[in-house]
């Protein structure tokens, strides 16, 4: 809990144990911590070098920790200061590319990144570098339905920052498909549909794109795209991806919803994921239900629609707004 203040987990629980005794020698806190003796040394330096703790001056080789009221809080005010220092060292180096980047080189407007954890690395800083849009499109090959992840997904909506995500149908089949569809869902991130991307892409702000370089192999690589006419026939692509993809709904109805008539969420659940072009075994696969309860449940929202075709109950259930167009 106090890494942030530059403590690793031995050292905090050094300055814990010291706080919880008053004080100790090092070959007893050694003994406490379960840690070598030379360790337990390192770890009690440290905590003095940073004022949380000192030394005895009545007893000799025992340590005493430092209030933690008083020592903690110089700490922290020591950090929250650099923090502010770095965020206007960035917030003008933020504006000294805006300013380069007015009229970029040629050369400039695409760079190549290679190595999984580089490539991965710099998908993270574009989607978390956006302020306004996250657009991303996701193929059935690649890791992550959604192509997001819950952390960074939740902090880009605890920014505002609006997301439209593409799902090849294929993705949705992936072990935990619809969940991370689900909880992207949640998040309030538009996610639709489609049988086929032609590629993986993510564009941030309408400034910056990633796509892969490389279909795959031991070194993965991928471009990114700065403004440009290239960014703008992937934004377009996107787009036009985006147009013929149908709206994933899943979970969505509620008790109130319910009283009125309209079908229930695993009902909602079910539809959605027909109309999203999987097949009966397949949703009864992925809702964990049973193949027969899936096919009575689509025989009921047939007879309460008053159709006789699967076809009658898509146009029925965007007539009755049970899904968006």
């Amino acid at each position: 809990m106090l890494g942030a203040i530059g403590l690793d987990e031995g050292q905090e629980s050094a300055y814990r144990v010291l706080v919880a005794l008053g004080a100790a020698d090092v070959p007893d806190l050694a003994h406490r911590l379960n840690l070598p003796v030379p360790q337990t040394e390192r770890a009690v330096r440290h905590l003095e070098r940073h004022g949380l703790a000192a030394q005895s001056s009545a007893r000799p080789g025992r340590w005493v920790a430092a209030p933690p009221g008083v020592a903690l809080e110089a700490l922290l005010t020591r950090q929250r200061r650099e923090l502010e220092q770095a965020e206007r060292a960035a917030a003008l180096l933020a504006q000294e590319y805006r300013a380069r980047a007015a009229e970029p080189q040629v050369h400039d407007l695409v760079e190549v990144v290679q190595g999984a954890s580089a490539v991965a690395h710099r998908f993270h800083q574009v989607r978390l570098g956006a302020q306004k849009e996250v657009c991303v499109l996701v193929s059935g090959r690649q890791q992550g339905a959604t192509g997001t992840d819950d952390e960074a997904g939740e902090r880009a909506r605890v920014r505002g920052v609006a997301h439209r995500v593409v799902i090849e149908r294929e993705a949705l089949t992936l072990p935990g498909g619809i969940r991370e569809a689900s909880s992207a869902l949640a998040r309030g991130e538009q996610v639709r549909v489609t049988g086929h991307v032609p590629t993986r892409l993510v564009i941030a702000d309408r400034t910056l794109a990633m796509v892969p370089l490389t279909a795959g192999g031991p070194e993965p690589a991928a471009l990114v795209v700065h403004a440009s006419g290239l960014l703008e026939s992937l934004t377009g692509l996107f787009e036009a991806v985006w147009r013929e993809s149908l709206p994933l709904r899943l979970g969505a109805a509620g008790t109130a919803e319910e009283s009125d008539g309209c079908p229930d969420a695993t009902d909602l659940e079910i539809l959605s994921l027909l109309l999203a072009g999987m097949t009966d075994a397949s949703v009864a696969k992925h809702l964990e239900l049973g193949l027969r309860t899936v096919q009575r449940r689509v025989k009921g929202l047939m007879e309460r629609s008053g159709v006789t075709t699967r076809l009658q109950l898509g146009w029925h259930a965007y007539e009755r707004g049970w899904v968006a167009r």
